[in-house]
């Protein structure tokens, strides 16, 4: 009697494996019975030791040591795969020196590696991990009206207020929707917010997740009342497989929750866990920086409460260790985020 074969399991590509967003994503494909090919720097480093440790790693995912400069590498790690979510990105958690070779380069000419591998790997969708920071340093837009995907970030304005995160993000987007249309590439692009959540791995620590425990933990320095929206790690995991599997070609998407400011995301918080410091030092702005979700929410987006978050964010932090009081360093709140804001 003949038996039939299992079809193989279809394979994808994430660069970036072994960060914040890049683990969630591996851990929710493996989930759902992909191949996962996922790029890190150093395959041997300790820190990327947990991916091989998740479910289904042993038989379905593979680690590629890759650099978005070296388009070699990058091709190599695209080969047989039919979908590639670019999640690998520079993140600035200092002052930044040398824009160009620390923001522009690796967004604009490691975005444009990753396109131009996908291409000529015959990898059939690409999902771009831009930013909201593409989104809303537009001083021209009304400030009554919520930003959606038809906002971008003013490039010249950026430039002039060197604000290189956000013109490196914005620059690289548009280029990868351009070249997406003019080589008959599917290639949808992706704005998070503030993207927080438990950690699958703490050793070394993202800066987002930073933010949040500086919020916790409070510090010397200055933070905004006015803040950027949030969303949880999982949820956009969740969101850039919903692209994957519905969204036409060509097409961007905002992934956020409603706007929280600082003041009341701390009366959410203290009631919740009443033993931390917290910030104290925060700056009262007039910054509206509000997105719409509602084209991701129509796709099938249904993300989970601000409450649930912060509740499994901080049973992470506790369990990592990372919310002891130290006697060295003070925390601090990383650079991009002190105030003020250049785009006020």
């Amino acid at each position: 009697m003949a038996t039939s074969l299992s079809s193989p399991p279809r394979r994808v590509c994430v660069t970036g494996g072994g960060g914040f967003i890049g683990s969630w994503l591996v851990k929710l494909l493996l989930s759902r019975g992909y191949a996962v090919h996922a790029t890190v720097r150093d395959p041997g480093d300790a820190k990327n030791a947990f991916l091989m440790q998740l479910d289904g790693a042993p038989a379905n995912l593979s680690l590629f040591k890759a650099d978005m400069l070296d388009y070699g590498t990058v091709a190599a790690a695209f080969a047989g795969c039919e979908g590639v979510f670019h999640v690998a990105t520079p993140a600035p958690e200092h002052e930044i020196v040398d824009p160009q070779k620390e923001m522009m380069e690796p967004s604009v000419k490691g975005t444009m590696n990753v396109l131009k591998a996908s291409l000529d790997m015959k990898v059939h969708k690409i999902i771009v991990v831009s930013s909201a920071a593409a989104c809303c340093i537009n001083p021209g837009w009304p400030q009554d009206i919520i930003k959606d995907e038809s906002c971008w970030s003013d490039k010249e304005f950026c430039k002039e207020n060197q604000t290189w995160y956000a013109l490196a993000k914005t620059q690289a987007e548009e280029m990868a929707l351009e070249f997406g249309e003019k080589n008959g590439l599917h290639v949808n692009t992706f704005c998070p917010a503030l993207v927080i959540g438990p950690l699958l791995q703490h050793v070394v620590v993202n800066t987002t997740s930073k933010v949040l425990l500086y919020i916790i933990k409070g510090g010397p320095d200055m933070i905004n009342n006015k803040f950027f929206p949030m969303v949880d790690v999982r949820d956009v995991a969740e969101a850039l497989l919903l692209l994957y599997d519905k969204a036409g070609p060509s097409e961007r998407y905002l992934c956020s929750l409603d706007q929280v400011d600082l003041k009341e995301l701390l009366g959410i918080m203290k009631p919740m866990f009443p033993n931390y410091s917290y910030a104290d030092r925060i700056v009262d702005v007039d910054l509206n920086i509000t997105f719409s979700s509602d084209k991701l929410k129509k796709l099938g987006w249904k993300p989970r409460k601000l409450e649930e978050t912060l509740a499994e964010s901080v049973e992470s932090y506790e369990k990592a260790g990372l919310l002891k009081v130290s006697d060295g360093e003070p925390c601090r709140l990383p650079f991009f985020f002190r105030p003020p804001p250049v785009w006020e």
